[in-house]
């Protein structure tokens, strides 16, 4: 994925988190587990938005600013994933994939 540009790969990352969603019966999940999966998902969104802003930025203190903001959502999302695992929404093997995709994102981020 390192080929994608930061926007992409978070788009890409919000792909999965939403294909493993939707595998949850939302009457099943508790509250507090609904409200953690909303705050991903809008993490998820907001980390995009400046991620693009990043990408689009003409000067470079811009870009590192944009780069900061996304890896600040970048990082809430991450803590999202996994206090939504503590509701058995993703599995082990999920945490690790994604986190994985958000530690290596956050490293192209400069």
């Amino acid at each position: 994925m390192a080929s994608y540009s930061p926007a992409r790969w978070v788009k890409e990352i919000d792909g999965q988190v939403s294909r493993l969603l939707r595998r949850v019966d939302w009457r099943k999940l508790s509250d507090k587990g609904q409200k953690a999966a909303d705050e991903l998902k809008q993490n998820l969104t907001d980390a995009r938005i400046y991620a693009q802003d990043y990408e689009l930025s003409e000067m470079r203190e811009e870009q590192i600013d944009n780069a900061k903001k996304a890896k600040k959502y970048l990082d809430k999302s991450r803590q999202d994933i996994l206090r939504v695992s503590e509701f058995n929404v993703f599995g082990p093997v999920d945490v690790a994939h994604l986190t994985a995709q958000i530690d290596q994102l956050k490293a192209e981020l400069r």
